[in-house]
């Protein structure tokens, strides 16, 4: 799968699951409302006051399942950040897009933007004969994902 068509697919979800540490090592896993950049960059909108705004300023690091209609899903594995200045202004203009409702949040006590940069993605497609798994690897100052496997069978 390359980029153009794994940012196809993802922009077609509303919803995200993301999952983050606590500070006492505990896993957490909440649903949100998302955005995908044309970077591949999963932006979401939280309070302050949540469990998963504490997790991720302690931790950054975190994961995501996106999609599982028709046996298609992503997971992926990232850094979230909660951008500032120029940079949180591109996040919630792709946030907004997706989200046109997110603008009457911006009032709300408390309310920030994260971003979502992955580092690993896998694509699982369960409806093919064999299954097609596709791995990749984000590394950021190197530019577009490796591919580290495909169609992998039917083992995942």
């Amino acid at each position: 799968m390359d980029h153009a068509a794994l940012h196809e697919f993802l922009s077609r979800f509303r919803y995200g699951v993301v999952s983050s540490l606590s500070a006492a090592g505990t896993p957490q896993s909440a649903l949100v409302g998302i955005a995908v950049t044309a970077h591949l960059e999963i932006v979401f909108d939280t309070l302050r006051s949540t469990r998963k705004y504490a997790n991720l300023i302690h931790d950054r690091r975190c994961s995501m399942v996106i999609g599982w209609d028709g046996e298609q899903t992503v997971q992926l594995e990232g850094i979230a950040e909660e951008p500032q200045g120029a940079e949180l202004a591109r996040c919630r203009d792709a946030y907004f897009a997706a989200w046109p409702d997110g603008r009457s949040r911006l009032s709300w006590p408390g309310l920030t933007h994260f971003v979502v940069r992955p580092t690993w993605v896998r694509y699982s497609d369960y409806a093919n004969t064999p299954p097609l798994i596709d791995e990749m690897e984000f590394h950021p100052s190197e530019g577009p994902p490796s591919k580290t496997a495909q169609e992998v069978g039917a083992t995942p």
